[in-house]
């Protein structure tokens, strides 16, 4: 069956001026961070709001609805397929929401973002906790308008990872739990004896911090042209194709914890960048959330993290950093196990995925209503001291550390999904090279960092949304979402580290 001729033509239009209006959102939220004074934020809420419901109605339009039917049996190519799947999704899940409250929600996080810094710079849970129980209110009313009948925690979920199943993840977490904590534990047991190399106690500037982080991207092959790098209270990147920037921070005791933040955010950026320019404005040239975090954790972990990245890296930091530590050293301090940190961005490799298990339990719990806005503290330290052995001493170091909940619930499983997936991709793009005689080692050794780019390119990043995130992981590694890579990763790693 044929659509009327011009039906596909119209839908296209149609998802690439809300890509552009929700492109322009993302500068507007991206100088809200940045630059913007503290002083601005009630105009920026509603800025925000407008941009927010102008998208909701223009893609809730009845034309777009009608569209997509003349579209159901219509004889597509496969990239038109592609598209129309995700506008219906997209369509179908907005429609049930009214647009008003499209609205509220999106000037009430807007403004919870200064709410919330606020709050965190004066170690005060309390100033914030009305504002946190109004976002949960407002996304669990959202939720059930999209379907009265379902867990809104799992209706939020699907909306972020609509193609990887909760169950899938919460396996996923399973195996993490039975893998990692022992292995923990057992390098917990060893790290006095392991006697690991640290930095010098002292501090370091912004000017050396970020000169490192800028130069660390050089040599990575980020596009200075397409993008640029900032300070920003949480790290973040924000971005197309054509302009994808890269915020850090300034950590004075702790260099390269600025570093990593860096390069992980220039895996993101990566992604965004190697979106297909001649499909700006549809889904085909449009990142996967799902897939998006193994693309910084790839980056700041399978290569900023090794031993053959210090093997070539070691001088430039020296140079920055005005310090004379070998490349093992520099191994070393990237690589210890920290379990008595209380902040998930400045967590090592593997306790990290302790503070997501934890934040994922607090936020469904808190969802549902199993626990009250003013338990979330108490909740929090509880299971940091049960999964982690410690105790936070202020709400600032706990349960506000991180900016998320401003904008909603049921996605920090996706950190530790990427973490998963970037291990797994690791593997194939190593069978990958080597099969072309390449060694991922040896080119990372010698900073020749463009194949690993251009293998994630073309198995990732082209891609697009033409695929379900799904179906995405396996034809890029043969096989669906596993724990197994990323345990195996890391007890080759961690064990010989602490020797043990």
């Amino acid at each position: 069956m044929s659509a009327p001729p011009d039906a596909y033509e119209q839908l296209r239009e149609r998802v690439e001026h809300l890509t552009y209006l929700g492109d322009a959102g993302g500068i507007v939220a991206w100088d809200q961070q940045v630059t913007m004074p503290d002083g601005g934020a009630p105009a920026r809420a509603k800025q925000q709001s407008a941009l927010s419901s102008v998208v909701h109605d223009r893609l809730t339009d009845d034309a777009v609805g009608e569209w997509l039917d003349d579209l159901d049996e219509a004889d597509l190519t496969d990239e038109q397929r592609a598209v129309v799947r995700e506008t219906r999704r997209d369509y179908e899940e907005e429609t049930r929401v009214p647009g008003d409250l499209v609205e509220e929600i999106t000037e009430t996080t807007s403004a919870a973002q200064q709410t919330w810094r606020d709050a965190k710079a004066d170690d005060d849970f309390e100033s914030f906790a009305p504002t946190l129980a109004e976002i949960r209110d407002l996304h669990v009313e959202r939720a059930e308008h999209v379907d009265s009948d379902r867990d809104p925690y799992r209706v939020m979920f699907e909306g972020i990872d609509p193609d990887l199943s909760l169950a899938t993840v919460e396996d996923v977490f399973d195996d993490l739990r039975e893998g990692l904590v022992p292995l923990i534990e057992d390098l917990r047991e060893a790290h006095d004896d392991a006697a690991l190399a640290t930095l010098p106690d002292e501090e370091w500037g912004e000017d050396a911090e970020l000169g490192l982080g800028r130069e660390a991207l050089d040599e990575l092959g980020y596009d200075f042209d397409r993008g640029r790098l900032d300070t920003s209270p949480h790290p973040f990147t924000s971005g197309t194709q054509f302009d994808a920037r890269v915020t850090t921070w300034v950590k004075p005791e702790e260099p390269l914890n600025s570093l990593l933040a860096t390069i992980h955010e220039y895996g993101h950026a990566s992604y965004q960048l190697g979106l297909p320019d001649e499909h700006y404005g549809t889904p085909l040239g449009q990142a996967r959330y799902e897939i998006h975090e193994s693309q910084s954790r790839f980056w700041e972990n399978h290569v900023a993290r090794t031993r053959p990245f210090w093997d070539y890296f070691a001088s430039t930091a020296n140079d920055h950093l005005g310090t004379d530590l070998s490349a093992r050293e520099f191994y070393e301090v990237a690589n210890q196990i920290y379990p008595d940190n209380l902040i998930r961005v400045e967590a090592d490799e593997l306790t990290y995925h302790m503070h997501i298990i934890l934040r994922s339990d607090v936020e469904k719990r808190f969802v549902r209503g199993d626990i009250d806005v003013e338990e979330v503290p108490r909740v929090w330290n509880d299971r940091m001291d049960e999964y982690l052995g410690v105790r936070p001493d202020g709400d600032g170091e706990g349960c506000l550390q991180d900016i998320h909940w401003t904008s909603g619930f049921a996605g920090f499983q996706s950190y530790t999904v990427g973490s998963v997936l970037a291990a797994q991709l690791d593997a194939a793009m190593r069978e990958d090279l080597e099969s072309e005689g390449e060694d991922v080692d040896e080119l990372i050794r010698d900073g020749e960092f463009g194949p690993l780019l251009q293998w994630m390119n073309e198995n990732v990043h082209a891609h697009g949304q033409r695929y379900p995130a799904d179906e995405l992981i396996e034809r890029a590694t043969g096989e669906p979402l596993t724990a197994d890579y990323f345990l195996e990763y890391a007890r080759e790693k961690f064990r010989p580290l602490y020797g043990i």
